[in-house]
């Protein structure tokens, strides 16, 4: 009887622990950004500066969040922080975001050494993080 109980509790128990929650799987978002412009050529202050970044999912998944930012290398003070929202639930596996700005100090540039850098990430807080940056420098 002691043993037919004990096999009973390890039966359940085992069929307790084997039990795993199916109803959230983990989604694996290969994401990448590629900055296609700007180049980490040399510009000028009035130049015109055009932002295409292409965001992309090697697995399928839609572009949940994106960030694109320009700051200064030596000082990090950030002139172009964009969207405004981050999330944007794009329905597909690849987004592309064009912007452009004027190299101006209106704008808050200055000669110096620059950094754009775009940043793809998943349905949570910074999921499956991908960022790419591309350097340039700015002459007067």
């Amino acid at each position: 009887m002691k043993l037919s109980l004990y096999y009973i509790t390890c039966l359940f128990t085992l069929l307790f622990v084997s039990c795993k929650d199916d109803d959230n799987p983990v989604v694996d978002y290969a994401y990448h950004a590629h900055i296609m412009q700007p180049s980490s050529a040399d510009k000028q202050i009035g130049d015109v500066m055009f932002i295409q970044v292409e965001f992309e999912s090697h697995t399928g998944e839609n572009i949940e969040h994106i960030n694109i930012r320009i700051f200064n290398k030596n000082t990090n003070i950030i002139v172009y922080d964009k969207p405004s929202d981050p999330h944007i639930g794009h329905n597909g596996d690849n987004y592309d975001y064009e912007d452009q700005i004027t190299l101006s100090a209106a704008n808050g540039f200055s000669e110096g050494d620059w950094v754009i850098e775009a940043k793809v990430w998943g349905a949570e807080h910074e999921q499956d993080l991908e960022t790419e940056s591309v350097e340039f420098h700015i002459h007067n």
